[in-house]
């Protein structure tokens, strides 16, 4: 009995030591030449997704290759790219998988004008719903 007590104890103990083990994360320790440039490399890797995540940005996820590709994008504003230059870089090696806002062209124009095909449709079958219900009464 003495020993479940002293194992009740002490399992407690080493979940709390370990604990800190699971929590780590990697942590950016980019040195920036000003603030201005580290508040725009912040934003502009969370406007980039992870390639390798699902639907995480550069900044949220934990993966290496986000890790490597965050500070890629702060090594570009270190030297002075713009942000468009950025994302037109990520965009050329990714895809436009990288950017969460994707341009309206021949390559997204689905992914674009699906929301209002779909709009247009329940509201086409709503019209006609109420109107062959008026017709029935």
């Amino acid at each position: 009995m003495k020993f479940l007590q002293k194992i009740t104890l002490f399992l407690p103990l080493v979940f709390a030591v370990f604990s800190n083990i699971v929590k780590a994360e990697m942590v950016d320790t980019f040195q920036f030449h000003n603030d201005a440039d580290r508040i725009r490399a912040i934003s502009l890797a969370k406007s980039l997704r992870c390639p390798q995540c699902q639907n995480q940005n550069l900044l949220e996820s934990n993966a290496t290759t986000a890790y490597k590709l965050r500070i890629e994008v702060y090594e570009m504003v270190n030297e002075g790219k713009s942000d468009q230059e950025i994302v037109e870089i990520m965009t050329q090696r990714f895809g436009n998988f990288v950017n969460y806002k994707p341009p309206v062209n021949e390559q997204t124009w689905l992914l674009w004008g699906m929301p209002v095909g779909l709009l247009l449709l329940v509201l086409i079958a709503i019209v006609w719903r109420t109107s062959s219900k008026r017709a029935g009464k």
